[in-house]
């Protein structure tokens, strides 16, 4: 338990842990508007099989507003900011592995599990948090 203590202050001394929380912030932020243009999609225009088929249109929203709000908040103080079209398709990209991600659990989860369109979307959004922060971190925003 003290080890564990001490790493929490570790993290609390190095400013990580306030970039992970700003992270999540954001990412719940993302999260809501990507589920805002997902879910009306799944419910009434693509067939339940046909379900990641919203998942681009979805993501091509979320990831407009994550950049600013990743980029201005989550990793403010935090590397550098390049302000040339690089940072901006290393952001894309990674979200793109993110979403690649999402897709694959979600075409999982209802094409081939044959679960409704929300069952998918935790474990989905979860996963490609976890990616998503690691690589920005340290790829992205360094």
């Amino acid at each position: 338990m003290t080890a564990l203590l001490h790493r929490f202050g570790e993290l609390q001394r190095s400013g990580l842990l306030r970039q992970i929380v700003r992270f999540g912030i954001a990412g719940g932020i993302s999260t809501l508007i990507y589920s805002a243009v997902y879910l009306p999609l799944t419910f009434w225009v693509f067939a339940r099989k046909d379900a990641v088929y919203a998942v681009p249109f979805a993501f091509a929203v979320a990831v407009t507003a994550g950049y600013f709000l990743h980029s201005r908040w989550s990793f403010k103080g935090h590397g550098t900011r390049d302000p040339g079209p690089r940072q901006k398709l290393q952001f894309v990209a990674v979200q793109g592995g993110g979403v690649a991600l999402n897709g694959v659990i979600t075409w999982l989860g209802t094409a081939v599990l044959g679960y409704p369109g929300w069952v998918p979307l935790l474990p989905a959004v979860g996963l490609a948090t976890i990616f998503t922060f690691i690589l920005n971190r340290w790829l992205v925003f360094r």
